[in-house]
């Protein structure tokens, strides 16, 4: 074992270097850069639409590029498209396994994906020549439940999984194109950036990890959580990740700085992050949380500026509709509640 604690000794030190040369340039913290920022005034959203049809958990949900459509995953084993506008559904698919815990929207709108305890990668195409939605390509190589997916385009997607790994595919031929390893933990959560050269991985080692997609490596690691990172989001100018935990806090880390700028907590929230998603401005972040609330937060400040309480379980899933109009929660009471 002599020569692994040497090897552990200077792995230590090296991220004693890291830690040590992040202080260095940490010159001000982000409350005080935003000191003559005026604070957010108190932010009301009221729930305009319900979403009902599923009949079990919802587990996720994720809007399509139109800000009009969105899609929602259930274990009572569907796949939900919606017209949040009408509350019309759009499609109803029936999954092989109804154990599903993430699903997508394709940038384009042609297909959506999804993913469970089924350890694959469903990708159903909305758009078949007979108007019938069927599986187009069932993606299998994780060895552990798929957690999160997100389409880069309709030929690429993105999964990652509770084997450790994020894997890249290409859908045409069903093949993994890239595996990005290196957490010592289940993967519970990705994001793409906006300009889709980068994602960010969250997951059960506490750490969110930085991967450049065309050259497969790991460009930085985050560390600051004390529990499991659920859920994972990009600042919208891509220059920055936000974090939740069941630590019961979010995170924002700037990329550019390499290091955590602020947390998100509150010493009267007691539960874990299940969910989060920044506002359109990046100004806000909604957070969900196991108490069935979520929690808005004004990103510069960190405090709380706003709550949404409507749900009658645990909020499981929460997206920003991609023109900002509205903000969409998916609970375990089985219903969808869009607000603005």
């Amino acid at each position: 074992m002599g020569e692994m604690e040497q090897l552990r000794k200077e792995a230590d030190s090296l991220k004693d270097q890291i830690t040590a040369a992040r202080k260095e340039v940490h010159d001000l913290t982000l409350q005080e850069a935003a000191v003559t920022i005026t604070a957010v005034a108190r932010v009301q959203l009221k729930p305009r639409k319900t979403l009902r049809g599923h009949l079990a958990k919802i587990y996720a949900m994720h809007w399509g590029h139109d800000s009009k459509l969105c899609v929602s995953a259930s274990q009572d084993g569907k796949l939900i498209v919606w017209d949040s506008l009408s509350t019309n559904k759009v499609n109803a698919i029936p999954l092989k396994s109804s154990w599903v815990m993430t699903c997508a929207y394709a940038p384009s709108g042609n297909m959506v994906a999804c993913g469970g305890l089924d350890n694959m990668c469903s990708i159903y195409n909305l758009k078949g020549k007979d108007g019938n939605v069927k599986v187009m390509r069932e993606l299998a190589a994780h060895t552990g439940y798929l957690s999160c997916c997100r389409f880069l385009s309709d030929s690429e997607i993105i999964t990652s999984s509770g084997d450790c790994t994020c894997v890249l595919w290409d859908i045409e031929t069903g093949a993994e194109k890239t595996v990005y390893a290196g957490h010592l933990g289940d993967c519970m959560s990705l994001a793409v950036s906006p300009d889709f050269k980068m994602f960010i991985s969250g997951a059960c080692d506490f750490t969110a990890k930085l991967w450049d997609i065309r050259e497969a490596t790991c460009r930085q690691t985050f560390g600051g959580h004390e529990s499991d990172i659920n859920a994972i989001g990009f600042f919208p100018n891509g220059n920055a990740v936000i974090t939740g935990s069941d630590d019961a806090s979010c995170k924002l880390y700037d990329l550019r700085a390499d290091q955590e700028l602020i947390t998100y907590q509150d010493s009267t929230i007691a539960c874990g992050v299940t969910s989060l998603a920044p506002s359109l401005s990046g100004r806000l972040i909604l957070a969900g949380y196991d108490d069935f609330n979520v929690n808005i937060w004004d990103t510069l400040k960190s405090e709380r500026v706003g709550v949404l309480a409507g749900h009658d379980n645990r909020v499981s899933c929460i997206g920003v509709s991609s023109d900002g109009m509205a903000c969409c929660t998916g609970s375990w009471d089985n219903f969808l509640k869009i607000w603005n």
